[in-house]
């Protein structure tokens, strides 16, 4: 933002102050998540930097904690690379078992959150549906209660009907905080949505259907996707749930990383942390490239 040529001292005084407020927040926000980059490369098994590290020492920086995520649990770890090796990892590694059930409830809890949420946004985008807002804070309510409090009730209920210690009450749980992600960015979509579309493809002959699948679904996919990566993120960092309603043998990454922190202090957290930070920012990029799709269809940004 440049300063115009007119501008009084007062007003310099204020601009410059504004971007050393901007500078000071993003350093506040980034600045943690930054600094586990280059710890997760540490020679040493420490959680800070070592001399040799802020000396820009070749030696000082391995990959080391990366090739712990594959070895860690093996029962083999130092054999040659083989089919052996490989079915090794994948059954016994702790951190690749931990992957392979954060994305399997993650994919599985999306799927349910993006199927409900979508149903849920078109009912009540509906005219004639009565107590909308009311409905809407209501179905909306597990991003604003407070986790522990959520987790809580589900532990409760769900050991009541016999889905604790389930994947199936696990991935229940994960789909109901990631259906209001759903609900809202699909409803966001559906503002400007021209019903009499619908009007248009029913005098046409199309059934319900036909009409959802060819002209509602393709105007509204931007915001399902967008609500499908959201409820995959969340699901995939969520840990207070699995916490409650998990099992201790159904072990996710933040679980992991959360019981490595208390258990057995290693940098190999770091170097897990780095790899979900780089899938956050992927799947993030994706959900603004989406958004900015959405605006230029509905006309609300220049093509």
């Amino acid at each position: 933002m440049a300063l115009p040529a007119h501008a009084t001292p007062v007003e310099k005084v204020w601009h410059y102050a504004y971007l050393v407020i901007c500078a000071l927040i993003f350093v506040f926000l980034i600045v943690p998540i930054i600094i586990i980059v280059p710890l997760s490369f540490n020679a040493e098994p420490y959680f800070t930097f070592t001399e040799g590290m802020l000396g820009f020492e070749s030696d000082a920086y391995s990959t080391r904690w990366y090739q712990d995520i594959f070895k860690n649990g093996m029962l083999n770890p130092e054999a040659p690379l083989s089919w052996a090796w490989f079915s090794d990892a994948w059954n016994n590694a702790q951190w690749i078992r931990a992957t392979r059930n954060s994305f399997f409830i993650a994919t599985i809890s999306t799927i349910v959150a993006t199927t409900l949420g979508t149903l849920a946004a078109l009912g009540l985008s509906r005219p004639e549906m009565p107590a909308r807002s009311l409905i809407t804070g209501l179905l909306i309510s597990p991003m604003i209660v407070p986790l522990v409090i959520t987790a809580t009730g589900m532990f409760f209920f769900y050991s009541d009907i016999g889905l604790a210690k389930t994947y199936t009450g696990v991935i229940l749980a994960h789909a109901t905080l990631g259906i209001p992600f759903v609900i809202i960015t699909v409803t966001a979509t559906l503002s400007s949505f021209d019903t009499s579309l619908i009007r248009a493809s029913a005098s046409c002959g199309a059934t319900p259907t036909t009409t959802f699948f060819k002209i509602i679904m393709p105007l509204i996919l931007p915001g399902m996707i967008s609500g499908a990566l959201f409820a995959f993120i969340t699901s995939l960092d969520e840990v207070v749930v699995m916490l409650f309603v998990a099992d201790v043998e159904q072990r996710t990454i933040p679980r992991q990383m959360f019981s490595g922190l208390r258990e057995q202090i290693s940098p190999t957290i770091l170097a897990v942390a780095t790899v979900l930070v780089i899938i956050s920012i992927g799947l993030l990029t994706t959900v603004e490239l989406l958004r900015r799709r959405s605006e230029r269809l509905r006309g609300l940004s220049p093509g």
